[in-house]
């Protein structure tokens, strides 16, 4: 039996990027080998298989997530925990051939793993997805900045870390060879996949870019405005409040487009993201934003829009942008780090900076720039991506082979 720690999104309806991944890898595991997902209850002071409620939660792939990312425990499960740690009557601890941690794990997640490393006879494997609570600290909440470098040395006692990029795996590997350890576990990349549920329709041509610099008294005017799409959470590394501050200049100077916005606000760093955009909506410029939606309305989203914009400053992966392109829309972003290797087959616009005025100029040319947008739309349909199916199996081939460590 593998086990899949899945303490976190097991108790969370939150679609961030990490979850999206979570919930995506548990099931495309499944599909191949028994697998049994597991959590580390806090309340027993125990690890022990999902509970109904639990498989319910992580399974739910297409829902619009909820505005809380934090990890809920009913009062009742709670209650039921502690009664159990009281007469000493826990769950015994869950036995496998290997174990896979896909998750960002906490301090106490860390604490109780020897107990279930204890219990796995083969590899034990965590995913790292990032480094960015190092690189970027100033847009990152000061609780994951002052844990993120004890995290980083907990990914040591694995057998061995699968990063999501190229970008992520030179973190992992530079901070370690900075701390001067000196045999620290393999590093593989196994990059995320993107997949399209194959029920929606073939990817849209662009709408129509000739309302873009129409007069305002028009009759063009008056018709659907080119759509700008940014999908991604509200928070201070994506750098929204630069595109909002881009797509201000371009509206003062007369062009027309709606920009619109699909994404949880983080409560800390994306307030000034917020800020802006309740701005923006007072002046009355064409600005929409849904907060959370589910992949229908994702899909319909991706569907009417004329491309995308993924202004985030560093990834690890940069999910959006690959997923624009998987929709057959081409997407400005960032030329750097794992965005930029998302970036690098074609469909995109990469920007050697993310800031307002260079961000106002990449959008303002595919605006007025029909043949160079169309250009990038058929590399985008060229594309092709990796299915959760082929990122399993090159997953489970080097758990096949990676040895357990001393």
């Amino acid at each position: 039996m593998l086990l899949l720690d899945v303490s976190h999104t097991s108790h969370t309806r939150a679609q961030t990027g990490v979850q999206r991944v979570v919930r995506a890898m548990t099931a495309a595991l499944s599909a191949k080998v028994p697998v049994m997902p597991l959590s580390f209850d806090p309340h027993q002071d125990a690890w022990r298989k999902l509970q109904p409620w639990e498989n319910e939660i992580l399974t739910d792939t297409a829902g619009a997530g909820s505005a809380h990312r934090s990890a809920q425990w009913p009062l009742s499960v709670r209650l039921n925990g502690y009664a159990r740690r009281l007469i000493n009557a826990k769950t015994p601890c869950p036995v496998g051939v290997a174990l896979i941690v896909p998750e960002i794990f906490s301090a106490k997640i860390a604490r109780a793993y020897p107990a279930l490393f204890a219990n796995v006879r083969g590899p034990r494997v965590a995913v790292f997805h990032d480094a960015i609570a190092l690189k970027l600290p100033e847009f990152t909440p000061a609780k994951t900045v002052a844990r993120f470098p004890a995290y980083l040395c907990e990914l040591l006692a694995f057998d061995g870390v699968a990063a999501v990029s190229e970008d992520s795996r030179q973190s992992l590997l530079d901070y370690w060879r900075w701390l001067g350890v000196p045999n620290p576990p393999p590093v593989v990349t196994i990059a995320n996949a993107v997949e399209i549920p194959a029920s929606l329709p073939a990817p849209n041509p662009p709408p129509s870019l000739a309302n873009a610099n129409a007069p305002a008294n028009s009759p063009a005017a008056t018709n659907a405005l080119p759509v700008i799409l940014s999908v991604g959470s509200l928070e201070g590394r994506k750098n929204h409040v630069a595109l909002l501050d881009a797509c201000g200049q371009l509206w003062k100077r007369g062009l027309r487009f709606e920009l619109r916005l699909i994404g949880l606000a983080h409560p800390q760093t994306g307030r000034a993201a917020l800020d802006k955009i309740r701005a923006l909506q007072a002046a009355a410029y064409p600005l929409r934003y849904d907060g959370p939606v589910d992949d229908a309305t994702l899909a319909a989203a991706y569907g009417g829009s004329t491309f995308t914009v993924y202004p985030s400053l560093l990834e690890g992966f940069g999910l959006p942008v690959q997923e624009s392109l998987a929709h057959g829309k081409p997407c400005i972003c960032s030329a750097h780090g794992a965005i930029g290797e998302s970036a690098r087959d074609g469909g995109c616009l990469a920007l050697e900076t993310v800031d307002a005025p260079q961000l106002a100029t990449a959008i303002s040319t595919w605006l007025n720039q029909p043949a160079a947008l169309e250009t990038a739309r058929q590399a985008a349909l060229r594309r092709t991506f990796r299915t959760w199916s082929n990122q399993a199996d090159e997953l489970l081939t080097w758990l096949r082979d990676l040895p357990r460590r001393g």
